[in-house]
Formats: C-alpha cells, structure tokens, sequence
C-alpha cells in the first residue's frame, strides 16, 4: 500500500509499515528521527497523491483535555483552537479510504466528531497509560496485542479514584516522560499493531 503517516517526526509509524513492504512516507515540519521517506513541511501539499492509508497525528496543544482551562485565561486561546479544529477536520474530509486520526481525548469546546476508540499503551507491550483517541474511517477497530494485565487493574483503580476525587495517575505519561516532543511519539507496540492489523 501507499502509506501517509502525517505530522510523524519520529518515524516509528512509518518505519513500522516499511518493514512490512508498504510505502510508507512520513510528513512533518520537524526532520525525522529514523532516516527513511520523510517529507519536510506542510503536509496539506501532500494531501492529494493517491493514498491507500493515512494515519494522521495533528497537533493537539489546543484541542487536548489537559489545555482546556487555558481558554479562559490566554486571550488568543480561542483563535489557535478554531485553527486548530480546522487542521484536524482537513484529515476528517478527507477522501482517503482508510484512516485514522490519533490524538488525546478533546475537550467538549474543540467540537471533533466523536471518536471511534481508546486506546492506552499497557494494551500494547508498554507498562504506561496515556489515554489516547482513535477516529476510525474504513478501518477496524485495533486490538490489543500485549494486555499488562497488573498495569491495567491498576489504572482502571487509580481512574476510579480520581473520579471519587483522589489521587493522581503517578504512571501516566505525562509524569514519565520529560518533554511535550517525548509525550507525541507513539509506542512501538501501537505502531507495529497498526501496521501489522491495517496493513
């Protein structure tokens, strides 16, 4: 297949995909981190050549969650979120026949359409939770390869806890890794399940 991994810098998707014969090419404002077929720039110029699959990762700064009480104290918040909705909406409209648009879950004022599946990385190999969307088009839902089953308990725990108003997610992402460029890269073992599942 010919593959568009869209706003990857890391490479870990599309090498995911090579490895298994595809053509995949990766697209970002950023140089890739593995050497392989990688586009520098706007990804919109790329849009239109005939792609069999299109994972896309568009920047969720402003539509994640986490940034939702920023919104009422940064005044320019608004306008980088409405530009923000439009850029995740061109990969929505898009005419490829199997996609999937991945990002944290969106806070209600970001307006996406609903997603299709959670995910977390402890269901792929990864003794880690981060909470993160799938929006699926011709495509199945992914399944789990790697369940850490004690990971999982436990996070389902802590979850139930934070909703009673107690504790916080001390192995989440957020904690374990040291910059916002280490929280978006995906997890191999999410990205070999993509290729292996989707490819």
């Amino acid at each position: 297949m010919k593959v568009l991994i869209a706003c990857e810098f890391s490479g870990i998707v599309r090498e995911a995909f090579a490895k298994r014969g595809h053509f995949a090419l990766s697209c970002d404002l950023l140089d890739t981190e593995i050497p392989g077929h990688h586009v520098v720039g706007d990804v919109r110029y790329l849009l239109n050549e005939g792609w069999d699959l299109m994972i896309a990762h568009p920047p969720c700064t402003y539509l994640c969650v986490p940034g939702a009480h920023y919104l009422h104290t940064q005044r320019d918040r608004w306008s980088k979120l409405s530009l923000a909705r439009e850029f995740f909406m061109l990969f929505v409209a898009h005419p490829c026949p199997k996609k999937c648009i991945e990002n944290p879950v969106p806070h209600k004022y970001a307006r996406l359409p609903k997603y299709s599946q959670i995910i977390h990385p402890w269901m792929f190999g990864h003794e880690i939770s981060k909470r993160t969307a799938l929006w699926l088009y011709g495509l199945p839902r992914l399944v789990p390869t790697d369940i850490r089953e004690n990971h999982g308990e436990r996070y389902e725990r802590t979850v139930r806890q934070q909703q009673a108003g107690r504790g916080k997610t001390s192995n989440s992402v957020w904690y374990a890794a040291a910059t916002a460029k280490e929280r978006s890269r995906t997890f191999q073992g999410i990205a070999n399940a993509m290729a292996e599942q989707w490819g």
